[in-house]
């Protein structure tokens, strides 16, 4: 018995560092859309391009990943995944030392293989780690904590981006070398300690017989309601930042004030108050479901989003700002970026509750239905660039944010109403 909980411990905590290398990679895709941007003059939308190529590939990877998991288990797919985000994270690098429209097309290509690693990974974490916990609470509690660590190194990103980045005007690709090359050693490292390291496997599926092959993840109500939800939120979660970032960079501080530096300080605040969030979640994960979880922030980040939006920008206020090195400062900001540093603190419970409710009750189809989900995080490429498009057709940053509001009120729905399991009646044992 012993052994099995140190075997499940080790499992646990691989699949937490994993947790970390998805947002690392990922992250890094939202700062580099400012850097594509003025490196090759395009518009606000094609900057987005980098962070569309990387949730894209979720749509294509997400269920042939989720049959890899079933036909050949969680550790090849995670030995699989990390080979392919050092490949992604490699041609990227590339793409710095060429120039011109090459340059750009070779990032984007990266950025697209980059994000079939991270679709493998996220579909071996999460119902790993949900598995680990046993369900229930407890997953949603377990969750929460690799969740913790995914903003972690998300914080991290966003902030060194803004580092080795220190003129967003002159900014070119081969100044993220360094962020590039951590992100090869971290899928180095992960490739060998994984090798060595015992994941429990799911047993083996036998045959289903002719006329139960119809069913799956699919013919549950509440999962199909979920991976929309999915869809959605991922969307939301990365369009926040991504547009108030942009927005204080160009025109929402004045000029005396240092508006690149405090912008790239004020987005790593939003992913670390995300990490507050998912700790605040893994301590309560256990005592709070995961539906009231998904209710509250839902309703909260509404109300902060439309705070933002209607109140005058002229009206700043002093916003505690993480400043990575040199710990935490305070920044003058509108009081509409201090709104909308403070959904961080919502979107960050959102993937757990929401991953949580639309698999339980799934049994068997559980694996099958991580795939399905995977697929539907292209939301965090498809969503940043409608709203940057709407940014470009109304020259209005705020604006743009009626996306959020309108995903935002239908994470609500699932979580009072889409979340209730109507299928019952399956066997999934």
């Amino acid at each position: 018995m012993t052994k099995q909980k140190n075997g499940n411990l080790l499992a646990i905590i691989v699949m937490i560092l994993l947790f970390g290398m998805i947002s690392f990679v990922t992250n890094l895709a939202s700062p580099m859309g400012d850097v594509l941007k003025n490196q090759f003059g395009v518009a606000n939308w094609m900057g987005t391009l980098g962070v569309f190529a990387n949730f894209i590939a979720y749509a294509v990877m997400g269920i042939p990943a989720g049959n890899l998991l079933q036909k050949r288990g969680y550790k090849f797919t995670a030995l699989t995944a990390v080979a392919v985000g050092f490949t992604g994270v490699g041609v990227q690098t590339i793409a710095g030392l060429l120039t011109g429209n090459l340059a750009f097309g070779i990032y984007l290509l990266g950025a697209f293989i980059a994000g079939f690693s991270m679709c493998m990974l996220n579909i071996v974490v999460n119902p790993m780690l949900n598995k680990l916990a046993g369900g229930g609470n407890r997953g949603n509690q377990l969750l929460q904590v690799g969740g913790s660590f995914n903003s972690l190194m998300g914080t991290a990103v966003i902030f060194l981006t803004g580092v080795f980045v220190p003129s967003i005007a002159n900014a070119e690709i081969k100044q993220v070398f360094p962020l590039m090359f951590i992100a090869l050693a971290i899928f180095a490292v992960a490739f060998i300690v994984i090798i060595f390291t015992t994941i429990p496997e799911s047993a083996p599926q036998v045959a289903v017989k002719k006329e139960e092959s119809k069913i799956g993840p699919m013919s549950f109500r509440h999962f199909v309601l979920g991976a929309v939800a999915i869809f959605i939120y991922v969307g939301v979660e990365v369009g926040i930042p991504n547009v108030l970032q942009k927005w204080l960079q160009n025109g929402g501080l004045s000029v005396e004030s240092g508006a690149e530096g405090i912008a790239a300080t004020v987005a790593a605040t939003y992913w670390l108050l995300m990490l507050v969030g998912r700790l605040t979640g893994a301590a309560l994960g256990a005592k709070v479901s995961a539906k009231s979880m998904l209710t509250a922030v839902s309703v909260l980040g509404l109300g902060l989003v439309l705070g933002a939006m209607f109140l005058d920008p002229s009206n700043s206020v002093n916003l505690p700002v993480f400043k990575g090195t040199e710990g935490f400062g305070v920044a003058n900001v509108p009081v509409n970026a201090a709104l909308l540093v403070l959904c961080g603190l919502c979107t960050s419970v959102m993937w757990g509750g929401i991953f949580n409710l639309a698999v339980e009750g799934l049994g068997k189809y559980t694996e099958k239905a991580s795939g399905i989900f995977m697929a539907l995080v292209c939301g965090g490429g498809i969503l940043p660039l409608l709203q940057n498009y709407v940014v470009d057709l109304t020259s209005n940053y705020l604006v743009s944010y009626w996306v959020i509001v309108a995903g935002l009120a239908y994470l609500l729905f699932y979580a009072l109403v889409g979340s209730k399991n109507v299928n019952k009646d399956i066997v999934t044992e």
